[in-house]
């Protein structure tokens, strides 16, 4: 993680972070990755563990190393103890994420700082969390109006006395389909006070699914009711990739394709009871999902 981020942060594109929890969802992240001979990074997070188990999914991560014919991160997504990453590391994850946002400042500290000092030990990148992203992911639930920017200043004091790798930032994305209510804005100019006062800190952007029009009007046309879900235009996370943000988080929009597949299989044919075909089907949206990440972060597209 450290190369591969600190190469990121000196060339200014971002890795795309892709979540999964089973096996078909990673396959079509490494091999969208190998396809395009770029690096990825693979994220699990406390529900991922939760729903495989952290043998069955241990051996998930030890397989898609093994498959990658690239770079490829291992990463726990929002780890909220010190156990949990403990859990992770021992499992085979590369780095991990310790989320203390809902914590006061003082606490985020301590409770990072404490994962800092186990992680590093053993040679793990560890990415933190300053301010609060609104909207719900897995155990991750933070009400709109208890959401917060991130404190420019208050993120060069964080990242002094915890030691951290990298910081996620709020900026104006959110976890969830529903990003905006209204236009898509996100605070360049805080981004910007940011990255001035830790230039050598790679920035992470969490909730950064683009939840397009598209894949929303193809999943309600299938029977879903996802209404009028919206999120990050990829404009704007093409502008970020630009900037010292170095991994975007991508978890709904994966979602969002791989069951849209499923529902649309299924929908056209009705007699098949064998689960690896639209399991494949699934996969193959998934797949060109990352693809997409990967030329538009990357600034290949």
């Amino acid at each position: 993680m450290n190369n591969l981020l600190l190469t990121a942060l000196n060339k200014k594109y971002s890795l795309g972070a892709f979540n999964f929890n089973n096996m078909e969802v990673l396959q079509a992240i490494i091999e969208a990755a190998n396809e395009q001979n770029f690096p990825v990074i693979a994220q699990i997070s406390k529900g991922a563990i939760e729903y495989a188990g952290a043998e069955f999914m241990k051996g998930l991560i030890s397989a898609g190393k093994k498959m990658a014919q690239v770079p490829i991160c291992f990463h726990l997504d929002h780890g909220d103890s010190l156990e949990l990453v403990k859990t992770a590391i021992s499992i085979g994850c590369d780095s991990v994420m310790i989320d203390a946002s809902a914590l006061d400042f003082e606490s985020n500290i301590k409770l990072t700082k404490q994962v800092v000092d186990y992680a590093h030990k053993r040679d793990i990148w560890v990415e933190a969390e300053l301010g609060k992203l609104a909207g719900i992911e897995d155990h991750v639930k933070v009400d709109k109006k208890d959401s917060k920017f991130t404190d420019p200043k208050q993120a060069q004091e964080f990242v002094k006395r915890t030691g951290v790798d990298s910081l996620a930032v709020a900026i104006g994305t959110s976890h969830g389909a529903y990003k905006f209510e209204g236009e898509a804005k996100l605070r360049f100019d805080i981004l910007k006070k940011i990255q001035k006062l830790i230039p050598k800190t790679p920035l992470v952007l969490h909730g950064a699914s683009s939840v397009s029009k598209t894949a929303v009007d193809k999943f309600n046309s299938l029977g879903g009711q996802l209404g009028n879900a919206k999120g990050i235009p990829e404009e704007m996370l093409k502008k970020a990739s630009k900037t010292n943000v170095c991994k975007i988080n991508v978890d709904t929009d994966l979602r969002l394709a791989f069951t849209s597949s499923i529902y649309e299989y299924i929908k056209n044919n009705p007699k098949n009871i064998d689960p690896r075909k639209y399991l494949q089907y699934a996969k193959k949206s998934v797949k060109d999902v990352v693809i997409s990440k990967i030329k538009l972060f990357g600034n290949t597209k």
